[in-house]
């Protein structure tokens, strides 16, 4: 099987919400909204399309999707553009194939070509370190979420870009409608 990652096209978000709806439906840890959240996020400014990309099978099937929006790193006055990754998700049936990780190495290298130096997720503690996530706190860096500090993660894009960033991450307003 092989799986092409390209850039979402624009007649393709109702079958991308519905494959996240699917993806995360037997997730213990989700609220089961993504699908809406990324609808939000798609109308919204800090939406790159160039930064939504799905992953399709040969017969141009989506099985997978990952979508990565602009928040903001606070520290006082210094505020750094950052990337959010929200969400990462495959079909079950394609899970433990590899496509998780296709869909996060294109998006990073995306967004690296775009110049963004870092990305942050509330993901995983076991899955994202593999791609070089690290716990954001250990870099002076606080999600605005009560949740242990080993799910907030941070990534650098763009070497020697995060050594300079530190703060409380802010999401958009389309995160929490």
């Amino acid at each position: 099987m092989n799986i092409r990652i390209k850039q979402e096209e624009s007649t393709e978000l109702s079958e991308i919400c519905k494959l996240i709806e699917v993806a995360f439906a037997n997730m213990q840890e989700s609220d089961h909204q993504e699908h809406l959240l990324v609808d939000r996020l798609h109308k919204s400014d800090t939406y790159i399309p160039e930064l939504s990309l799905v992953a399709k099978t040969d017969k141009g099937e989506i099985v997978g999707y990952i979508l990565l929006t602009k928040v903001e790193i606070v520290s006082g006055s210094e505020v750094h553009t950052s990337l959010a990754v929200a969400p990462l998700a495959v079909l079950p049936e394609y899970q433990n194939k590899g496509i998780g990780g296709m869909l996060l190495m294109e998006a990073h290298k995306r967004a690296a070509a775009l110049g963004y130096g870092t990305a942050v997720l509330l993901g995983h503690k076991d899955y994202y370190p593999r791609f070089g996530y690290r716990e954001a706190i250990k870099h002076e860096i606080e999600f605005p979420f009560d949740v242990p500090s080993e799910y907030c993660q941070v990534i650098e894009l763009i070497p020697d870009t995060l050594h300079s960033v530190n703060g409380i991450v802010r999401y958009p307003s389309d995160f929490f409608e």
